[in-house]
């Protein structure tokens, strides 16, 4: 199992003009990572991110788009997947942590969460390229897959919560934060 907050660190080595859309503690996490104006941060409803990021990968098909879920989140929208696979945005690439809690909400255990299968899911939803990555070095070698591969790609990252980031929902919020995820998105 890896600590997610190293498994960012990875992914934020690899990042370069992809807008990346996280939530929850994944957002807060990525925050402190990796604060670029390309980051979306999707928090208010559980399940959203999914949707928002297919949103905009659908809208900016020249533009990758690497979702930062949660397993608790996945599990409020799942029929998100099956609209994923429907869509079959080629620049969309969808990593779930694993972790079998709701961090976010008090850290109570998922129902089933030890045994659910996030990749067999999305494959069953029709994604086929889907998988669960356990390792730090199966997700560094799974960086050219997840930012250039065609989508769309989905990853279930099997990790634990790792040092606490601050959680400034303040600045996620705010309307300056959203302004320029807005430009340099359309940007180009």
């Amino acid at each position: 199992m890896m600590k997610r907050d190293a498994c960012l660190r990875i992914l934020a080595r690899h990042v370069r003009d992809e807008a990346v859309v996280a939530t929850y503690q994944a957002a807060f996490d990525w925050m402190a990572i990796a604060p670029r104006d390309l980051n979306y941060v999707s928090i208010g409803a559980m399940g959203i991110a999914s949707s928002h990021g297919l949103g905009l990968a659908l809208g900016r098909p020249d533009r990758r788009v690497i979702v930062l879920d949660g397993d608790g989140s996945l599990l409020m929208n799942l029929g998100s997947l099956a609209t994923i696979a429907a869509a079959a945005p080629r620049n969309f690439a969808h990593l779930v942590c694993v972790n079998g809690v709701y961090e976010a909400n008090g850290s109570h255990p998922l129902p089933a969460g030890d045994r659910i299968d996030f990749a067999a899911i999305a494959r069953g939803a029709g994604i086929s390229n889907a998988g669960t990555i356990d390792t730090l070095a199966e997700f560094e070698a799974a960086m050219p897959e997840i930012l250039r591969g065609e989508g769309p790609v989905f990853r279930a990252l099997r990790v634990e919560a790792g040092e606490p980031s601050p959680q400034d929902y303040a600045f996620i919020h705010g309307a300056q934060t959203r302004r320029r995820f807005k430009t340099a998105f359309s940007a180009r």
